[in-house]
């Protein structure tokens, strides 16, 4: 997952604006008490996260895949003052967590938790978005990309996380034998191929796609 040096990856964070405290405590809480803590964003993607928000300003932001919050806090920092953020989470067990997280936060009252399955949620929603932040079940990607993308204002940002998996992206065993990897695969075609939209591909952590649609 991670693809440069450790010491670098740490110069970076040391040069990178800190976390605040409730986010710091997110992180050391969520690693030491929840399942697969590498599944938070962490303190350098989530000030890339807030810093994509700040300079957007959306009104109205998803986020697929919800985990412990930390990530949907990040986002939030950049919603305008009468602005949501929608984020949803199929895991109904870090429901108490997460809502006990965002209590300590002043964004509390801009975030709207949904647990279920989000091909399902989004719908419902009928609601067009600023912001995307996807960052869940790795299979359903492109299902995501395709339901959302024609709904997004000129201008809006789709971001995926984890779209080069640990470097099994480019591994031909893998893109033969791992359904996730392909399907990353796929969705990483599918947004370069789509004329709607600009995008970058940044290798920051486990690789962020990031685009913007004309």
């Amino acid at each position: 997952m991670e693809f440069i040096d450790e010491k670098l990856s740490q110069y970076a964070e040391k040069h990178t604006t800190p976390e605040n405290n409730l986010l710091l405590n997110i992180n050391r809480n969520t690693h030491a008490q929840v399942l697969a803590p590498r599944m938070l964003s962490g303190h350098l993607q989530g000030r890339l996260l807030s810093l994509f928000s700040k300079m957007i300003k959306p009104q109205t932001i998803l986020e697929i895949g919800t985990y412990t919050g930390y990530a949907a806090l990040c986002l939030a920092e950049g919603l305008t003052k009468d602005g949501i953020l929608h984020t949803i989470e199929i895991n109904e067990e870090l429901e108490n967590r997460i809502l006990q997280n965002w209590s300590q936060s002043i964004y509390e009252k801009q975030m709207q938790l949904h647990i279920g399955n989000a091909l399902e949620i989004i719908p419902a929603l009928n609601t067009p978005f600023d912001l995307v932040f996807i960052d869940a079940d790795k299979e359903n990607y492109s299902a995501y990309y395709n339901l959302l993308i024609d709904q997004m204002p000129s201008g809006g940002i789709m971001m995926a996380d984890n779209v080069l998996w640990s470097g099994k992206v480019i591994d031909p065993e893998q893109l033969a034998e791992d359904n996730d990897t392909r399907e990353l695969d796929k969705f990483n075609t599918l947004v370069q191929n789509d004329s709607r939209v600009e995008n970058i591909l940044i290798p920051i952590r486990d690789g962020i796609m990031v685009a913007r649609k004309y």
